[in-house]
């Protein structure tokens, strides 16, 4: 990925995959009614993790087909 903006979209994508991670072992704990206040804080403390290697391949798949969709010529609509 050369582009800066395909760089953002990746940095975001995996922003938003490490929330999603956060808020499903917040679900679970909560659902498995382990709400101790040592338990909650570790969740909460725990950095959002780091942008990895299976992170950027995602996005840079993403960035590809969207480029690839957007080049890809359309159909002329006729009237009929």
């Amino acid at each position: 990925m050369r582009d800066p903006k395909d760089r953002l979209i990746a940095a975001l994508a995996a922003q938003l995959r490490a929330e999603r991670e956060t808020r499903e072992t917040l679900a679970f704990v909560v659902a498995n009614g382990q709400l101790d206040p040592a338990t909650l804080a570790a969740i909460l403390a725990d950095p959002v993790p780091v942008v990895t290697a299976e992170d950027l391949a995602v996005a840079e798949r993403f960035v590809a087909r969207e480029g690839e969709r957007r080049a890809a010529p359309r159909p002329s609509r006729r009237a009929a």
